[in-house]
């Protein structure tokens, strides 16, 4: 046999045995995939059962827990009524000292517009009193003269003696009548006694110096002789 035939033999044995190694490892390949496929199988059906039962007592357990914790969820609403309750209460408390305040605001208004009020009203009585005898010097001054008299300074006094009397009206002061009323206390300040057959016991018989009230109050009292 020449070489060239033993080389071909050669080449031909060698890719048989070549083939057959591919083919057996190709089925062990085959046969391994298939086990692991099995193997793998095996092992998720495992799983999902033991899932499905820690699934169930997992349900088991929040159920019970459910149970368990149920008083508390109950005692955690009340507890939110409660907590609301105490914020009304705080809103009801809240606008209830606002109402008070307001209350007490207004009567402070009040008392000190009252208080503005009387000091205005003792200052214009101050005023007024010292104005009273000034009208008392005009009265002495007409006494003495002729109410018809043509001389132009009584003219002119006599017009600033009514201008004042309109001044002090239109103020609200206002004489105190005396003669032939009863004797008032109040008004008059009795500082003699006098006879008079025309006028009863408690009567003013004379008017000796003139009274003003000025709104409400006194200005001045009469002083005045009563009758006996």
């Amino acid at each position: 046999m020449s070489d060239e035939n033993i080389m071909a033999s050669a080449e031909e044995e060698v890719s048989k045995t070549n083939e057959e190694d591919t083919e057996s490892k190709t089925e062990e390949t085959s046969e391994a995939t298939e086990d692991a496929a099995k193997e793998s199988k095996t092992v998720q059906e495992e799983t999902d059962g033991d899932t499905g039962e820690d699934t169930g007592v997992c349900e088991d357990d929040s159920a019970d827990t459910a149970d368990a914790e149920g008083t508390p969820a109950k005692k955690k609403l009340f507890g939110r009524k409660d907590k609301k309750d105490k914020r009304d209460e705080k809103i009801a408390e809240l606008e209830e000292m606002r109402k008070r305040q307001l209350a007490e605001f207004e009567n402070f208004r009040n008392r000190s517009e009252r208080e503005k009020s009387q000091r205005f009203e003792m200052g214009e009585k101050n005023v007024l009193e010292k104005i009273l005898p000034v009208v008392d010097n005009f009265e002495r001054g007409f006494a003495g003269v002729d109410e018809n008299s043509e001389d132009p300074f009584v003219k002119g006094m006599a017009q600033v003696y009514k201008q004042l009397q309109n001044v002090l009206t239109d103020l609200g002061v206002e004489p105190i009548e005396a003669v032939g009323c009863d004797f008032d206390p109040n008004l008059h300040n009795a500082v003699m006694q006098a006879q008079s057959d025309e006028l009863e016991s408690g009567k003013i018989a004379a008017e000796l110096q003139k009274g003003y009230k000025y709104k409400d109050s006194v200005l001045r009292h009469s002083m005045v002789s009563v009758v006996q």
